[in-house]
């Protein structure tokens, strides 16, 4: 009766720890360089269109919603924790142009956009061209999918 009653209770704390790792994170995080690949993302509000994006230090970090966030300076990293929705990038930092399309992939910190105040980032420069033509749709689209697009990559088998 005891090993009956340990084993659901194994069975139990397994299914639990299966769901909660299911699906694609809340934030797009890169392995070693962390949120959005280390880009600085209230950096990103001070740049002009088309320049390139400010990479975070390791000196400068903070852990929001389950990824480490690197900043260029203290500044920066004390305006994301004094307001981390009004700085974090749309779909989780993933690329818009694939939410819009049902799907999560990476970005590159460097295929941008800020459109009404919210910061959008893309998997490619090509992505972002393709993206930035239909712009209000692909938005509409993408706030349609997000956040149950993270589920997809299950459906696929190829979660990260």
């Amino acid at each position: 009766m005891l090993i009956s009653l340990l084993r659901r209770i194994w069975i139990l704390v397994f299914v639990v720890s299966a769901n909660a790792f299911a699906g694609d994170p809340p934030v797009y995080s890169h392995p070693t360089l962390g949120a959005i690949k280390g880009a600085d993302v209230v950096a990103y509000y001070a740049l002009a269109p088309g320049d390139d994006a400010v990479i975070g230090s390791d000196d400068f970090t903070y852990v929001w919603n389950g990824a480490t966030w690197k900043f260029a300076s203290a500044e920066n990293r004390d305006k994301f924790i004094a307001n981390p929705e009004k700085y974090a990038p749309q779909y989780g930092g993933y690329c818009a142009f694939a939410v819009a399309h049902g799907y999560t992939t990476s970005i590159r910190p460097d295929s941008w956009k800020i459109v009404d105040d919210k910061l959008y980032l893309n998997y490619s420069r090509i992505s972002y061209l393709r993206w930035k033509v239909d712009m209000e749709e692909k938005i509409k689209e993408a706030d349609a999918n997000w956040p149950a697009v993270l589920d997809v990559c299950e459906k696929r088998g190829n979660c990260k």
